[in-house]
């Protein structure tokens, strides 16, 4: 089946990290076998692998922060040096594009063609390294790059079309996971920016008070792209029902993710990833559409390359490949094909056709 992803960070992992993501995770795990640090030689997500595993779409991030601090490689000292960054991971998709190994997608017709072309694949048997390329909607992770808000038409207009406004901590824009602050004085002109445009929110990373300060202002299609459930791992970072409720009646979708400590109560980075499996992902499914009454809201949004590998990930999964798994665990649970399909991409095929018309 075909899948689509609502997160994943490549242009970070290609530049920051220095991955050719054109090879396989097998070669570059070879590669970082002497490097030192979290998430070396443990990667699960290269193109070849997104192929195998039908990604047919993903949310492609541009993921930098302005903090001031450049103690990271995430973390810039201006905002000017976030914008630079940026712009030089849309580069790197768009290099990708020009080289045939991807699209970028920005609108409806070009969505419907990519979508069509690979069912046709799908249903031809053809070989798994053949497909058509990969198809990636630009998204932004935390809007510290955005220099302005009246700068947002012009990121529109080399083709971003999803945006959170931040990403851990104190943003520019909103107060993020670990804060318990709310919009900046530059967050309400920038969701105001965003309706007009109509580019959707990302709600994910969003700390509690500036997640209802946004849905207060913000009137148009809002996401979660990578938000587990809080009623089943309490932290912060997930939601809670009252705000995935939210989501939903704004006919909205939550991409589950995988990161590991997101998945079990308690998890301490670092420790062992035996006793969880992709079943707990499946909770975290299932538990949006117990909420919902229905499959049309819950996703798969698995950040497999958000700054960590295989040992921060659920131990049954090797690649992103994997993800062709979630179909018979949820058949097992009980779920229809119709519903399954829903879930493993036509839910976010759907938010993303209401966006482009």
């Amino acid at each position: 089946m075909l899948v689509i992803d609502a997160h994943l960070d490549l242009s970070w992992n290609a530049l920051q990290w220095n991955r050719d993501l054109l090879e396989s995770v097998n070669t570059i795990r070879v590669k970082e076998g002497r490097m030192a640090g979290k998430g070396r030689a443990q990667n699960t997500v290269a193109l070849p692998e997104m192929r195998r595993g039908r990604v047919a779409v993903s949310f492609a991030t541009m993921l930098v922060r302005s903090t001031g601090q450049t103690a990271s490689h995430i973390d810039y000292g201006s905002a000017a040096q976030a914008y630079g960054i940026a712009h030089g991971q849309l580069a790197y998709y768009r290099a990708l594009e020009a080289d045939g190994h991807a699209r970028v997608l920005a609108d409806g017709p070009s969505l419907r063609r990519h979508v069509d072309e690979w069912e046709r694949w799908e249903g031809s048997g053809a070989d798994p390294a053949d497909t058509p390329p990969l198809g990636f909607v630009i998204s932004m992770e935390g809007a510290d790059p955005i220099r302005d808000p009246a700068q947002l038409e012009a990121w529109w207009n080399a083709g971003l079309r999803l945006l959170g406004p931040t990403h851990y901590g104190p943003g520019r824009y909103a107060g993020g996971t670990g804060t318990e602050l709310g919009l900046t004085a530059l967050g309400k002109p920038l969701l105001q920016e965003m309706s007009r445009l109509g580019m959707p929110l990302d709600l994910s990373h969003l700390s509690d008070e500036a997640f209802w300060d946004a849905v207060s202002i913000y009137d148009g299609l809002v996401l979660a792209s990578h938000n587990n459930c809080r009623a089943l791992v309490p932290h912060q970072r997930q939601f809670s029902d009252e705000q995935l409720k939210l989501i939903i009646e704004r006919d909205g979708v939550i991409g589950a993710a995988f990161d590991i400590w997101m998945l079990q109560p308690g998890f301490v980075r670092g420790d062992s990833n035996e006793t969880v499996f992709i079943d707990d992902v499946v909770d975290h499914i299932d538990h949006v559409c117990q909420l919902a009454g229905n499959s049309r809201h819950a996703g798969i949004g698995s950040d497999l390359d958000g700054g960590f590998g295989r040992e921060q990930s659920p131990c049954d999964l090797d690649t992103i490949a994997d993800l062709q798994r979630l179909p018979g665990k949820l058949a097992g649970r009980g779920y229809a094909d119709a519903d399954i399909k829903n879930i493993m991409y036509g839910n976010w095929l759907r938010l993303l056709y209401a966006a482009w018309g």
